[in-house]
This record gives structure tokens, C-alpha cells and sequence, in this order.
């Protein structure tokens, strides 16, 4: 079977229905079981979220907002809907953060993505995702056991072991990070082991430069990547046509700009915003602090659902500025000031032998009224100077920065 199920082949406008047509009841269950959600929606009528123009309107929660919400209310800030009586796993990330993990099989939602690795029911995957603290391991176990497939807990570390299990066991598949995969074969080859039994491989959690795709590939191993986090799950795959991360049907995705809840222009760069059906851990509006951009048209593999280019770097582009934090939502308030301002990016340089901050706007108007305004509007914001420099509309660069910190020290 070429695709997991019917859903990657719907109709565009039918999945889009499909989602508006969820997510208000999403909205009610996280209001009526998260107290977190039922504060931070409280004058919210979930009836009335049925579209992307009602869900631009309702607040962002962002992941670095955990560490503190979940300080305040222990374990996991009021997010989850479900207690945690009736879950079946805690984790811990960086933090730390700790997230929960609900009962049922494939509850991360993986399987999709090894069904268009290639996996397929029977064959033994060599699962080297940590089994300790965070949820990797447990995540493509689980999506393993949906499709059929037997696993071998390998973990990290233990080249040489890892080596011998997979010389013993011949298992057909590989999940865990690139660059882990390149070392257990080189391993391989140093103790004269066969790995030659690994035809494919899903990895994640670090790049997959195109050099490491070709060297792997050259061996016989067709690897795929996808992007998943510790609190959403899987995001998005890779497929076949290797064009783009094609999204899960289980998410919700925008694309915003860098520090707002602000929908950008499909093919712009910008944050990652994904909206879960999860009932156990109902996650709205959360902003992973990743930047991507959506790919025009359908993906040549047939599957209909959007893709986004993958990782293109951090939305938190937070700086520091003659001993002051200047964020992201402060650029957005200012450009919100002046509606003749498109797109905009703050420089920070020190160029002079100081800091110095130059507001560079897309405008069809740059006189000095309008620059006069912006720049006590930067003053106002971020009670710091700044300079302003127009430009034409298009000329910033494509890359979701906000603030771009160009100072140099020597």
C-alpha cells in the first residue's frame, strides 16, 4: 500500500473542511478540561473558532512559556485535559520541561511518517532514540507496533554493541539521528561487521545535510526525515518525492510572524504555529520558536496535505541592546503603529564603536513624517533610540529574521 491511509489523498478543500470543522470542539474540550486553556479562553466561545481568521484572534502559548507555567501549577502548567492519574508516561526536556503522554498506541502519531519512510509490517527496526527522560525512543516504538513491526530497544551509545546487535539481528530499518547512523557503519566497517541488512532509515532531531543523504544513500539505505517536537508530536514527514515536509492530518498548522499571532503570506518565512486535536494534552496556538515556510502545489508523491521546507532556523531572535532586551513583538507593535509599513527588519550594529538599532521598513512611503513617527514609535516601544530606513516593498530578505544582530567584537 503506497500511502498509510485515504486521508493524505483527500481533496485539499476537503481536509480543510475536516479541520475547521474539528477544531471548535477542540477549542470546547480544552476549555471545558485545561484549566490552563479554560483562564486563557475564558471570554471565548469555541462555537465561533471555526476558521483560520477566528483562530488568528485567539492567544498564543509559547514553548518557553512552559518552564514557568508548568512552575506554577506542577507537573504540566493546567495544559493537559487528561490527569495525571489517567496517563501512561512523563518525560522531561531541557528546563526542564515535562510532558505527559497519554494511553493508546501511537499516541505521538508517528507511524504515518515510517509508512512513508518505506516501513512496512514485519520488518525489525533498530530504534537508537534515547528510551531515558525524553519521549524519542517511546514515540517511534509505539508507531513501530501500530504498523506491525518488532523493535530493538538499542538507545544511544554502545557503537560497538549496537554494531553486533544489528550484524545478529538483520533488522531491515533504522530510526534516530543521522549523524548516530553514520557512526554505528562506520563502526561497522572498522570490526569487518555486516550491516548491510539496513535498506532504510527515518531519522530526525538534527539536520541531514545533503552530503551525509547521498553517503548513506550510496550504501543502500533510503533515508527519510521528519520534524516532531517533545510536546506536539509529529509535525511533518518526508516522503518519496523528498520535496518538502509533508504535514501529519492530525495538526493544524499557521505560519506567523516571528513574536505575534500574525498570519503570513503562504511561501513567507516564519514561526511554526501547530494547533493539535490531542485530547489528553490540547495544545492550541502553540508556537514551537522554529521557523519554516509553506512549498506551493501538491507533492509529486500524490499525498495532498501542505508542506512546509523544513527547518530554516529559531524564531527567537530576542537581543540585547546598550544593556536592554529588545524582542521580536516589539518590532511587530512598532510596525503595528503605522499601516504603511509591509515588512519589516530592526538591525542592530555597533559599526560607530556603539550599539545602534536601524528599523529597515518595506514601505511605499519613506518620507520624513512617516520616519519622524516610526522612529519615536521605536522610542516609545522599546525605550531605546533607533533610526529608521525605508525601502521597497520586497526587498527584505525571505528568511523570517526580525532582528538581525550584525555587531561584531574584537
Amino acid at each position: 500500500m503506497k500511502y498509510y491511509d485515504s486521508l493524505e489523498t483527500r481533496d485539499p478543500e476537503e481536509r480543510e473542511r475536516s479541520l475547521m470543522e474539528r477544531l471548535p470542539r477542540q477549542v470546547a474540550h480544552a476549555k471545558l478540561h485545561s484549566p490552563y486553556f479554560a483562564r486563557l479562553l475564558a471570554e471565548v466561545n469555541p462555537n465561533d473558532i471555526h476558521n483560520r481568521a477566528a483562530l488568528a484572534r485567539l492567544p498564543v502559548t509559547r514553548k518557553s512559556d512552559l518552564v514557568h507555567l508548568q512552575r506554577e501549577q506542577a507537573p504540566f502548567g493546567g495544559i493537559n485535559a487528561t490527569p495525571l492519574s489517567g496517563l501512561s508516561r512523563v518525560y522531561a526536556s531541557p528546563g526542564p520541561i515535562y510532558d505527559p503522554e497519554g494511553r493508546g498506541q501511537d499516541w505521538w502519531r508517528f507511524a504515518r511518517a515510517l509508512h512513508g519512510a518505506g516501513f512496512r509490517a514485519g520488518e525489525l527496526i533498530h530504534n537508537t532514540f534515547s528510551y531515558h527522560f525524553t519521549p524519542a525512543g517511546f514515540m517511534l516504538e509505539g508507531a513501530a507496533h501500530k504498523l506491525g513491526c518488532p523493535v530493538f530497544p538499542a538507545g544511544i551509545g554502545q557503537t560497538e554493541m549496537q554494531v553486533q546487535a544489528i550484524n545478529d539481528l538483520k533488522p531491515a530499518a533504522y530510526v534516530g539521528t543521522p549523524s548516530f547512523l553514520k557512526i554505528i557503519l562506520e563502526k561497522a566497517d572498522e570490526l569487518k561487521a555486516d550491516a548491510t541488512s539496513l535498506t532504510k532509515a527515518l531519522v530526525s532531531g538534527e539536520a541531514l545535510p545533503p552530503s551525509l543523504r547521498q553517503a548513506l544513500n550510496a550504501r543502500g539505505i533510503t533515508v527519510r526525515q521528519c520534524y516532531a517536537t517533545a510536546d506536539l508530536g509529529m509535525i511533518a514527514y518526508e516522503s518519496e518525492a523528498q520535496q518538502g515536509l509533508t504535514l501529519d492530518e492530525d495538526v493544524l498548522m499557521e505560519i506567523v510572524r516571528p513574536g505575534t499571532g500574525d498570519p503570513v503570506a503562504d511561501g513567507e518565512v516564519g514561526e511554526v504555529l501547530i494547533t493539535t486535536f490531542n485530547l489528553d494534552y490540547p495544545l492550541l496556538r502553540f508556537a514551537t520558536g522554529d521557523l519554516s515556510a509553506v512549498l506551493p502545489g501538491i507533492s509529486p508523491c500524490g499525498r495532498t496535505n501542505v508542506r512546509i521546507k523544513g527547518w530554516l532556523g529559531r524564531a527567537d531572535q530576542t537581543t540585547k541592546v546598550k544593556g536592554m532586551f529588545v524582542h521580536p513583538h516589539q518590532v511587530a507593535a512598532v510596525v503595528k503603529r503605522h499601516p504603511e509599513i509591509g515588512k519589516a527588519r530592526l538591525v542592530v550594529d555597533n559599526a560607530l564603536g556603539q550599539d545602534r538599532m536601524v528599523l529597515h521598513c518595506e514601505s511605499g512611503r519613506g518620507d520624513d513624517v512617516l520616519g519622524d513617527a516610526v522612529v519615536a514609535s521605536i522610542r516609545d516601544v522599546t525605550k531605546l533610540r533607533g533610526e529608521v530606513r525605508f525601502v521597497s516593498p520586497g526587498d527584505l530578505p525571505n528568511d523570517g529574521k526580525v532582528i538581525e544582530d550584525i555587531r561584531t567584537y574584537e
